[in-house]
């Protein structure tokens, strides 16, 4: 179902939603009230990229935070200010 007055913050374009937060909890919210599917389906693929290449070990608190920053700064959740020139 598209939400015809739905704009994704990280592509700016109307693009069908996420049918349920991705991830539990406010965070999943968030994503699923600003971020489209497209644009999540590209941050899964990333975020297997992400965990392999900074060998993420979830068994240190440190490194869920880090995967979490990264998803931030993909999905632009924080804004465009958040974007690397």
């Amino acid at each position: 179902m598209t939400d015809v007055d739905f704009l994704c913050c990280r592509c700016g374009k109307s693009e069908p939603r996420l049918e349920a937060p991705p991830i539990p909890g406010p965070g999943g919210r968030e994503i699923a009230d600003k971020i489209c599917a497209n644009c999540w389906q590209e941050w899964t693929q990333a975020e297997v990229m992400v965990i392999n290449e900074l060998r993420l070990n979830f068994m240190d608190p440190k490194s869920l935070e880090t995967l979490q920053r990264h998803m931030r700064e993909f999905l632009l959740l924080d804004g465009p200010a958040a974007q690397s020139p």
